[in-house]
């Protein structure tokens, strides 16, 4: 396995940029995520790291070797795509030993490099199938075991469990973290999703527009989010926002731009008078909870999840979710006391970052 080096990396197509400025090390046996809507860059992130697009300008290093001029071949890493790409008449056994077989391996060492993979992926009684024969969760099993044969110094995985429904995702999303913990691979993991993020990733990078927003652990992005791009992305349902004054004094306060007035803690960044966005997780929305700092909010829809309930609520005009286990609000109407608790509050500045 082998650490990878992202030094200053920029992508444009012709007077268009996509990549702006991108640095990142990723260490050698880590798993990492780009995260981020679409087109934000980090499928062409992955792809320039995979060889398959040029670099505009800036360096990329794998296991210290300078790699930009190097064929894809010749980099010596995997890719799993998000379509599974195998030879429909090939069996499971010779898809995986397709790239062995074309380097001239022993025929005795591709057996014992294919069986070992199937094993790990639980493929072993379809290795005679044909892809046709198989599910889509099995397919792209079959696809991650071709990468796994090469033994290669990294793994690049480019949404590789879109296409497949949300059980099978999570099927695989779980055995995708298995195979990590047991290869110790390098891995790179590229994907729309923030919940494959958040349970995937040793660490998570927040992409927008072509700029790289965050990068941290899965909770360093959740409980301390840089700006408003990486608080609102990631967390399901998002964060609340509320538009406003911060108001300091000897009583701390937020005041929303309907009038709202939210108990806050002193903030050494934020001056009296300061615009700014009051940000609070709806799992942190205390409901039902009477008090000198309760708020009534109007109750507009209640969604029940199974695991959960979603409440939509607002003040006024202004709408925000609250998120509860309690099953004693399946059936509640008009208004309910709320509470947000001075501690889970964020704030952010007029430019959206952190303060």
């Amino acid at each position: 396995m082998a650490s990878i080096d992202i030094a200053n990396i920029q992508k444009s197509y012709g007077i268009h940029p996509v990549l702006h400025d991108v640095d990142l090390k990723i260490g050698d046996g880590e798993f990492v995520v780009l995260v981020g809507p679409s087109g934000c860059g980090k499928s062409t992130l992955l792809r320039m790291i995979a060889g398959l697009e040029s670099v505009t300008s800036g360096e990329i290093r794998i296991a210290g070797k300078r790699v930009n001029e190097l064929a894809p071949k010749d980099r010596d890493i995997a890719m799993v795509f998000q379509s599974y790409a195998l030879y429909p008449h090939m069996s499971v056994a010779k898809n995986m030993s397709y790239s062995l077989r074309l380097r001239k391996v022993a025929k005795e060492k591709i057996a014992s490099v294919v069986s070992g993979a199937a094993a790990k992926l639980g493929l072993d009684p379809l290795l005679e199938r044909r892809p046709r024969a198989l599910s889509g969760g099995q397919r792209q099993r079959v696809a991650m075991g071709r990468a796994i044969v090469r033994e290669p110094k990294a793994f690049l995985f480019d949404e590789p469990l879109s296409n497949l429904d949300a059980r099978l995702r999570e099927q695989m999303r779980a055995e995708i973290k298995k195979l990590h913990k047991d290869l110790g691979a390098t891995s790179i993991y590229v994907t729309h999703d923030q919940i494959e993020a958040m349970t995937l990733a040793d660490r998570i990078v927040a992409m927008n527009g072509g700029f790289v927003q965050q990068v941290g652990s899965p909770l360093d992005l959740y409980d301390r989010p840089a700006n408003l791009f990486v608080a609102g992305f990631i967390g399901s349902p998002g964060m609340n926002f509320f538009e406003g004054t911060y108001r300091n004094g000897t009583a701390p306060r937020f005041e929303t731009e309907g009038g709202i007035i939210v108990p806050a803690q002193p903030h050494p960044a934020l001056t009296d008078g300061a615009r700014a966005t009051l940000g609070i997780r709806p799992e942190h929305v205390e409901i039902g909870v009477e008090g000198p700092d309760a708020l009534k909010a109007n109750v507009d829809l209640v969604e029940p999840t199974g695991f959960g309930i979603i409440l939509h609520l607002s003040f006024g005009r202004a709408g925000f979710k609250a998120f509860t286990n309690d099953r004693r609000f399946l059936n509640v109407s008009g208004s309910l006391p709320v509470r947000l608790p001075v501690e889970r509050l964020h704030f952010f500045n007029a430019d959206g970052n952190r303060v």
